[in-house]
């Protein structure tokens, strides 16, 4: 079983709206941070939103207002909920998950200490 798998991806027009499912099998005897990021043709991989193990959440900005990032943790599912979407979304988005540090935040982490990795899901917006 892989440890995240992303669904929920697909295509809608501007001003649309998805929801993005990260089904996850981690180990139950740490805390994560689950992270949404995604990566846009030609681009750098780019978070959108993070939840720590602790609870705290972080957004870019770009998705303030937009975007929600939530946990079901009885149903081990990471979520993104993403409303008025815009062209500039349409990106391949992937889940991640890092060992979470201490406290409500884990938005400091970089890229490369994000361990495991879904194959990702493809948002397409057309205007």
């Amino acid at each position: 079983q892989v440890p995240l798998e992303e669904s929920g991806g697909g295509s809608v027009e501007d001003g649309g709206s998805l929801r993005l499912s990260c089904v996850y099998n981690l180990s139950a005897d740490r805390r994560y941070c689950m992270a949404w990021f995604r990566q846009r043709p030609g681009e750098e991989r780019e978070r959108v939103a993070s939840v720590s193990g602790y609870g705290g959440n972080g957004y870019a900005d770009f998705a303030k207002g937009r975007f929600i990032i939530s946990k079901d943790s009885d149903e081990n599912t990471l979520f993104l909920q993403m409303w008025r979407l815009r062209p500039e979304d349409t990106a391949m988005y992937y889940c991640a998950a890092a060992v979470s540090p201490v406290g409500d935040s884990c938005w400091f982490l970089s890229v490369g200490q994000f361990t495991d990795w879904g194959q990702g899901t493809q948002v397409t917006v057309s205007s």
